[in-house]
């Protein structure tokens, strides 16, 4: 399933705060969330621009595939085709851990990152800040019209959103995460062996 999303980088958060609850958005909560990325030992999927996540959202956990689309997507940092994405719920953060190790996958790295959500015509609107990071907004729907629509409504441009990765940004930066076997708010470990 292809995920509608686009996102905007060098906002300010507190200004986007404001006008999203001068819109009518709903707050829906404040999160902090801890996930492990998983690869196989060769990074076959990472070759392929996909990984799997197991996030921990705090009320539930998440087992994704994620993958970028479109071609030389590992080099662009203009954006891309999009992203395929196949989520499900699952029980148990560790449990799953565990499972996907014994299949044979690889912890690739430990993330956090924090994120205010907002719903505004039904349209969540996601301010997420991670490790090493300025803020920044994804505005997710099920339509690209219902995503046009709310950029506009909060004074952005559709053709300004990027269809972009954390990881991309990162690249933005000068850094790419995937050097990083642990980046936390507190912590961050540099890989020192199969560098990207």
């Amino acid at each position: 399933m292809e995920e509608i999303e686009l996102t905007y980088i060098n906002i300010d958060k507190k200004e986007l705060e404001q006008k999203l609850i001068a819109l009518g958005a709903q707050k829906v909560g404040d999160y902090h969330y801890r996930r492990i990325v998983f690869d196989y030992p060769d990074f076959q999927l990472d070759k392929q621009s996909s990984w799997v996540r197991l996030r921990d959202e705090g009320n539930k956990v998440t087992l994704a595939f994620k993958q970028r689309l479109g071609e030389s997507v590992r080099d662009k940092l203009t954006g891309d085709d999009g992203m395929y994405e196949c989520e499900t719920v699952v029980e148990d953060f560790d449990k799953t851990r565990e499972i996907l190790l014994k299949i044979g996958l690889i912890e690739k790295m430990y993330q956090e990152n924090k994120r205010t959500r907002y719903v505004l015509d039904g349209v969540e609107c996601d301010i997420d800040t991670w490790p090493l990071l300025d803020p920044y907004l994804e505005i997710e729907g099920q339509t690209w019209d219902e995503v046009h629509a709310i950029a506009r409504k909060l004074g952005l441009k559709p053709e300004d959103g990027k269809k972009f990765s954390t990881n991309q940004i990162y690249r933005l930066k000068g850094l790419d995460d995937r050097n990083y076997t642990k980046l936390t708010f507190t912590e961050q470990i540099e890989r020192r062996e199969n560098r990207f």
